[in-house]
């Protein structure tokens, strides 16, 4: 039952994090939205949703470890296997601006991340939690990031325009209602599932969330990522996934902390390590060899990081 519940759940979260998806970008282009705004937030908050979704109500059950581990997880996923499985199929290349400035701060997020969640090491505390106020933290910065992402969509320095299908107002609202019921009541589903997968096996929340719910809520993005590459379109992996990336720390751990303190006890410095880590991995690949360009045998070396990491989790 716990799995059918972890299945059902993930499920209604991607069907919901669609419909509403497309009905608010639906509603926002009958506003004379531009399609460039309506793709850095409403869609990257779409491909989010399922982190957002799981990690809040992990927070609100008490199972701090899923919301956080989750959260790194999907991070690291992204990084290195939805980035590595696309250059693997077509090199990925990237602007002037993703390398210099986008990804530096994809970094930065995760050293913040690693500041907030070290209250041991940093200010010889008993525990380590992101606290209320840490959340508050990460939303200030993810109020930032929005206004860096309005002003290159001001500034026409974005990617190209997102394609709106326009629907009629009652079937925007009932995407909308359709989709927030879907998130809410999948998200109780799957950590429902996901916590009886973990206690029935014997193992931590923490693994769990780093690894099959990580996993399991980054299938937007993995399949946005794949799609793009077939299509011979490989750049907008590396947009998806910093957007992603910086959507999950910033907005998904603000909003959760906020919520609930988030004590940290199976999500260790290895794998906040780990997570910036793949993300100066990204720069530097983006930096040599092919300068801005991330080639077939770097997207490989990903791959095989992530499972070197994965074994080291289970067997650990």
């Amino acid at each position: 039952m716990d799995i059918v519940a972890l299945i059902g759940g993930l499920l209604l979260i991607l069907v919901g994090a669609n419909a509403l998806t497309d009905g608010a970008a639906s509603v926002a282009k009958r506003f004379n939205i531009s399609s460039l705004v309506i793709g850095l937030t409403i869609v990257a908050f779409g491909t989010s949703a399922p982190e957002l979704t799981v990690s809040i109500v992990s927070a609100l059950k008490g199972s701090a470890d899923m919301a956080i581990g989750n959260v790194v997880g999907s991070n690291i996923f992204n990084t290195l296997m939805i980035v590595g499985c696309t250059a693997a199929i077509v090199p990925i290349g990237m602007n002037k601006g993703t390398l210099s400035k986008e990804i530096p701060l994809c970094i930065l997020a995760s050293v913040v991340l690693f500041i907030c969640g070290n209250d041991v090491l940093i200010n010889g505390a008993t525990e380590n939690t992101i606290s209320s106020s840490d959340g508050m933290l990460l939303l200030c910065f993810f109020a930032i990031f929005l206004g860096y992402t309005f002003a290159i969509a001001h500034n026409g320095n974005g990617e190209e325009e997102t394609k709106i299908k326009l629907m009629p107002v009652w079937k925007s609202g009932l995407f909308i209602a359709g989709g927030l019921v879907g998130l809410i009541y999948g998200g109780q589903f799957f950590v429902d599932g996901a916590s009886g997968i973990a206690r029935g096996l014997g193992v931590s929340e923490s693994i769990i969330g780093l690894t099959l719910v990580a996993g399991g809520t980054s299938l937007p993005e993995l399949a946005t990522s794949v799609v793009a590459a077939l299509k011979k379109n490989p750049e907008m992996a590396i947009g998806n996934v910093i957007g992603s990336n910086l959507f999950n720390i910033f907005f998904v751990l603000g909003c959760s902390a906020t919520i609930s303190p988030l004590n940290m006890k199976g999500i260790t410095n290895v794998d906040l390590g780990v997570l910036i880590g793949s993300c100066v991995l990204l720069y530097l690949f983006g930096l040599f060899i092919r300068k801005r360009t991330i080639t077939r045998l770097e997207g490989i070396v990903m791959v095989l990081c992530y499972i070197a990491y994965m074994i080291y989790l289970i067997k650990g």
